[in-house]
């Protein structure tokens, strides 16, 4: 743990640890096994104050950072990953935008939301837009004086159990003129053409739903519209900033995940004995132990570095993505190797590393595949745009010079 944790960040994160060896941890094979949302989980979060943490005080919330949230998320994620994703969106990306850009009325609607036990689904994927997010197809066109919006999302994180939606479109005036991309609030069961069209049966964090969404004629008031300050032309960047902290939250959901796996083989590898001794004696297990140990202090370091890189804005873009990246690769390892220290029993799905192990394979692909995210970091250190199109790479090159 860090020496440089206030006592109260100390404190958060004894109180988050201590719930979730308690009762998260003794669910979280039933959450998995029977792929039910853990609302007894989020009722328990609900009465410790670890939901809407980096809401303002104003709109309820605890006045927060993201390193507060960081603290929170890692300690549930050791023991519960599904839980521990609920923390991230309870805490970042799409409240997190409706926080930083919302109008007052979207703001207290959110943050009520939230406080009250919702995870706001935040809506971007398309079944033909994935890392190219730009090519969505969903529109929002203007007709009178509602928006019309007509589209399909998927792989949408909460699909059926959020009421909450930030649902990005793009947005045409009544000409039929594209104005941008812009983000729009919508309430599962109160929205008139918002339907779940089915969930995605997948292979980890079974517990958190992950849908197809059709909006059908689905009408909205302009005061849905999210509007960043820049307006919809710079809408759909100045909205993906706030999805920073997302990726902040998803780095940090493997990081807890490792640690836990860590914890484990750590534990065992005292307990177990062959050729009558311990296998922590054998020099191969401790080169494991120590990797394992090296990996995890380097994610954290690289968490909690983005998380502070966030005060009194959202987290680095660059320092984002290098937390994602590492954290999530390094996590995949590190939970195989410390499923190798059980053996057989490693593969039963009597001990948690089966499931750590399918749950972890998620933080290379969602919010930002490992590969896009290079990209980024690329365009970044070069101080150039990469456009991955053929049209874009060529009028891009020309533009460098």
């Amino acid at each position: 743990m860090p020496l440089d944790l206030s006592p109260d960040q100390k404190d958060l994160q004894a109180r988050a640890r201590e719930l979730a060896r308690g009762p998260v941890s003794e669910r979280a094979a039933d959450v998995d096994r029977t792929e039910q949302y853990p609302w007894d989980n989020v009722t328990l979060l609900k009465e410790a104050g670890l939901l809407g943490l980096t809401i303002p005080s104003r709109y309820g919330g605890r006045d927060g950072s993201w390193l507060d949230a960081v603290l929170v998320i890692e300690a549930l994620s050791a023991a519960c990953a599904v839980t521990g994703r609920i923390a991230v969106e309870t805490n970042m990306g799409a409240i997190s935008a409706v926080m930083a850009y919302g109008s007052e009325e979207q703001k207290r609607l959110a943050a009520d939301m939230v406080l009250a036990g919702d995870k706001p689904a935040i809506c971007i994927t398309e079944p033909e837009a994935g890392s190219d997010a730009n090519a969505m197809t969903t529109r929002a066109e203007r007709r009178g004086n509602r928006y019309v919006v007509n589209g399909r999302k998927h792989w949408i994180t909460g699909g059926g159990v959020s009421r909450l939606h930030l649902i990005f479109a793009r947005v045409f005036d009544a000409q039929g003129n594209e104005e941008g991309i812009g983000g729009f609030l919508a309430i599962r069961d109160e929205t008139p053409g918002l339907r779940i069209v089915r969930r995605e049966p997948t292979m980890g964090l079974r517990g958190i739903p992950e849908a197809e969404i059709a909006f059908e004629d689905m009408e909205l008031p302009p005061s849905a519209l999210v509007m960043p300050p820049r307006g919809l032309r710079k809408g759909f960047a100045d909205l993906m900033t706030a999805y920073n902290s997302q990726r902040v939250g998803a780095a940090t959901v493997a990081l807890g995940i490792a640690q836990g796996a860590y914890d484990l083989a750590l534990n065992w590898s005292e307990e177990r004995e062959q050729f009558g001794r311990p296998i922590n004696e054998f020099q191969g297990l401790q080169w494991k132990l120590a990797d394992m140990s090296i990996r995890l202090a380097a994610s954290q370091a690289l968490v909690y570095k983005a998380a502070r890189s966030g005060e009194g804005g959202f987290p680095d873009m660059l320092l984002a993505a290098q937390a994602k990246i590492f954290t999530a690769e390094s996590a995949i390892q590190t939970v195989n190797d410390a499923l190798q220290f059980f053996g057989a029993r490693g593969y039963s799905r009597n001990v948690p590393l089966e499931r750590m192990a399918r749950d972890v394979r998620m933080f290379t692909i969602g919010g930002g595949t490992a590969e896009v995210l290079r990209n980024v970091v690329a365009g970044a250190i070069l101080g150039k745009k990469l456009p991955q199109t053929r049209d874009g790479w060529t009028k891009a090159v020309g533009d460098w010079r």
